[in-house]
């Protein structure tokens, strides 16, 4: 009995772990490298990216990765068709953040209240 609680313990970790994490779950405001603005919203599963004009596309995901360094976070997720995608948080309260690529190229900024530039990101404090 023990055996199998156990392992549905392990299975259930599993599952769990395979969903978004809540630091970067719910409403960004999203933008890319020629200034358009977008909004993303994840959720635990999928998210969805709208454009300025009110198109939306949706994807499935799957939460890959998880590094922290120096208080640091970066998230790899994965989609259905295998793009890879990092969530990074360069900044310790996780407000902003970056969106990149697979091969490692700023896709979006990303901000909960604002929509932030590469620049206001890396600014000095």
């Amino acid at each position: 009995m023990k055996k199998l609680s156990f392992f549905l313990v392990l299975i259930l970790a599993l599952l769990i772990s395979c969903e978004g994490s809540d630091s970067y779950q719910g409403k960004w405001k999203a933008m890319d490298s020629t200034g358009k603005k977008f909004e993303i919203v994840f959720s635990p599963t999928s998210f969805y990216i709208k454009d300025s004009l009110g198109k939306s596309n949706g994807y499935k995901y799957t939460q890959n990765s998880i590094k922290s360094e120096n208080s640091i976070e970066t998230y790899g997720i994965l989609l259905e068709d295998g793009r890879g995608y990092q969530i990074y948080f360069p900044k310790k309260d996780e407000s902003v953040g970056l969106l990149f690529d697979e091969n490692g190229k700023v896709m979006y900024t990303i901000g909960r209240k604002d929509y932030v530039t590469y620049d206001e990101i890396y600014k000095l404090n």
